[in-house]
């Protein structure tokens, strides 16, 4: 179908993604808008901007469209009771081990919880490597700088944040702290 502009011109069980009408329920639907998106954002702009420490840092409710192999920045988060996520995990309220294949994904990609307990394929765009992990926490894009988000800023939009494990999995060097990865449903 063609670019919806909003809810009501996608027809039957679809609904309206990004500008266009779906029938996948889990990437949310709160994100259409009167103008269709630009493609070199994939539909998501910045809703707000955050100071904290004398730095602005951009605010999203969205995350770009998930396909078949959605392009991600891999990021490390230290799951455990203490560590540098912050409080216990969104989906579970509860502390992880970093030897869990597990992650957080950022607002958009968490869909407000309903992609809790799925599991998702993650390839290093470097080794080729891929892992399976199970999706435990949000990387929030919209709230930080406090002591719930350990003051770190918010996440980017397109943030996949995994923990030792799936760093080791996917043959990348933890230090470098970021890394290309794409990422699909399993």
């Amino acid at each position: 179908m063609g670019p919806a502009k909003h809810l009501m011109i996608c027809d039957g069980q679809l609904i309206c993604i990004n500008g266009r009408c779906t029938d996948d329920p889990k990437v949310g639907t709160h994100i259409c808008g009167n103008s269709p998106p630009s493609p070199s954002s994939g539909g998501c702009q910045p809703s707000g901007t955050m100071y904290c420490q004398g730095q602005s840092y951009p605010k999203y409710d969205c995350s770009p469209p998930v396909t078949s192999s959605t392009r991600a920045t891999l990021t490390n988060n230290d799951f455990s009771k203490g560590g540098d996520g912050g409080g216990p995990s969104e989906c579970d309220d509860n502390y992880h081990e970093n030897s869990e294949l597990i992650v957080a994904l950022s607002t958009g990609w968490y869909a407000d919880g309903s992609r809790c307990g799925d599991r998702i394929r993650i390839m290093s765009m470097k080794t080729g490597r891929s892992v399976m992990a199970k999706v435990v926490d949000e990387c929030d894009s919209r709230n930080g700088c406090d002591e719930e988000r350990d003051y770190q800023p918010p996440c980017e939009n397109d943030i996949v944040d995994g923990s030792d494990v799936v760093w080791h999995a996917l043959g990348l060097d933890i230090a470098v702290g970021e890394e290309d990865v794409v990422w699909s449903m399993a």
